[in-house]
């Protein structure tokens, strides 16, 4: 989750591979897009609900930020939640 103004972690995050939840990586995603987390479907293509590359450049830059070692080339191909939580769970720390 992010901090209030969306350019650091929230408080009480960790780096550990349970803090990347499917949940937790909508808010994310939510939160570039700027929509309410219950509107971003878990399952389905991002790039249908207004993500581009700048908005990916900019959650990817904010997990690395956390502790993610991750690029962009990462998420290119599956480009739902789920699958990016299982990218960030599976990232080395």
């Amino acid at each position: 989750m992010l901090d209030a103004l969306g350019d650091g972690p929230a408080p009480g995050t960790t780096g550990d591979a349970s803090a990347w939840t499917a949940e937790r990586v909508r808010a994310d995603v939510a939160a570039v897009l700027g929509d309410p987390p219950e509107d971003v479907p878990l399952d389905e293509s991002l790039i249908d609900f207004g993500l581009d590359s700048i908005r990916l450049m900019t959650l990817v830059e904010r997990w690395r930020k956390e502790g993610a070692v991750v690029s962009i080339t990462d998420f290119a191909d599956r480009v739902t939640v789920r699958a990016w939580a299982d990218v960030l769970a599976g990232a080395r720390r």
